[in-house]
């Protein structure tokens, strides 16, 4: 099958850009710019473009059976000085459906999108929370393409853990730090909680998607429920530390408020449908090893 992954330079593209290569795939990345000298992707073929300025064509697209579109921006990437509203039509509730759209057109027969989870589990939050309104709106908007002979799918995953060597990994880098006692932060983690999945498991449900899932349809996937405190003391222990985090009803610095969504102290848990990961097939319980091999790749001397 000839892929293209929109985003095929970034942490989550770049990883699934491997797991279909070595699945047999002819696989092919789009980005604003090439991949870093270093990276896995750096020697895969590139496209050069930004879709939220409108930069692919018809021509771009057509040589392909499936698009991945692994591109979408959430609050961390705002500009200090842009206007959300205009940055959410571009990049989310506009620029997702739109690009699904120029795929249908240049005869592309499938396309994965991926989105995020926090609509299908706490459906309240779109009419609240800007973010999640865009999520939800470029995710019904992309299946709104969907027919018998255009396969469009939405896979909304949670938290997702995960690395690759030559792109920065700051979260994880900070984390790591303190853990190994070079930052002066308090041991405590924030009330509250939500689901993690490792990339791995994300980009196995990617390939089975690609494989089996239904026009139409978006999959709510998903790992591990855990509070904030468990899942930072699993950085701490895959860091050698035998140091122990507590909860506290307080913002922290590496987690701040305005990164909890659903806000502080509240448990964002559900379990995905088991039929659904089956027909995905994607592992469980990958967490614990990716956040060691995280740890391991970024704290390295």
């Amino acid at each position: 099958m000839k892929i293209l992954i929109v985003g095929g330079t970034g942490m989550i593209g770049g990883h699934a850009a491997s797991q279909l290569a070595a699945e047999g795939n002819e696989v092919t990345l789009a980005a604003r710019k090439p991949a870093p000298a270093g990276t896995p992707m750096a020697s895969m073929p590139t496209i050069l473009g930004d879709y939220t300025k409108g930069e692919f064509s018809e021509a771009d697209l057509a040589p392909f059976d499936a698009i991945v579109f692994a591109a979408g921006n959430d609050i961390r990437h705002i500009p200090k000085d842009a206007d959300p509203d205009e940055f959410w039509q571009k990049t989310q509730i506009g620029g997702v459906p739109d690009f699904v759209a120029l795929a249908k057109r240049a005869g592309v027969k499938r396309v994965v999108q991926l989105g995020s989870y926090y609509h299908q589990v706490m459906p309240h939050l779109a009419e609240t929370n800007a973010y999640v309104r865009a999520r939800k709106l470029a995710d019904e908007g992309a299946r709104a393409h969907a027919t018998a002979d255009f396969n469009v799918i939405t896979l909304n995953p949670p938290s997702i853990v995960g690395a690759i060597p030559g792109i920065p990994a700051k979260r994880y880098e900070t984390l790591t730090k303190w853990a190994k006692g070079e930052l002066d932060i308090p041991d405590y983690a924030p009330a509250g909680g939500t689901n993690y999945m490792s990339v791995r498991s994300l980009c196995e449900a990617i390939s089975g998607a690609l494989r089996n899932g239904e026009s139409g349809k978006a999959y709510l996937i998903g790992d591990e429920n855990l509070s904030f405190r468990d899942f930072f003391q699993m950085v701490f222990d895959a860091a050698g530390s035998a140091r122990q985090i507590e909860e506290r009803d307080q913002e922290h610095p590496l987690l701040p408020d305005a990164f909890i969504v659903p806000g502080r102290g509240k448990i964002l848990a559900y379990e995905p449908d088991p039929g659904e990961t089956s027909l995905l097939g994607y592992r469980r319980n990958d967490v614990r090893r990716a956040v060691e091999e995280v740890v391991s790749l970024v704290g390295r001397d």
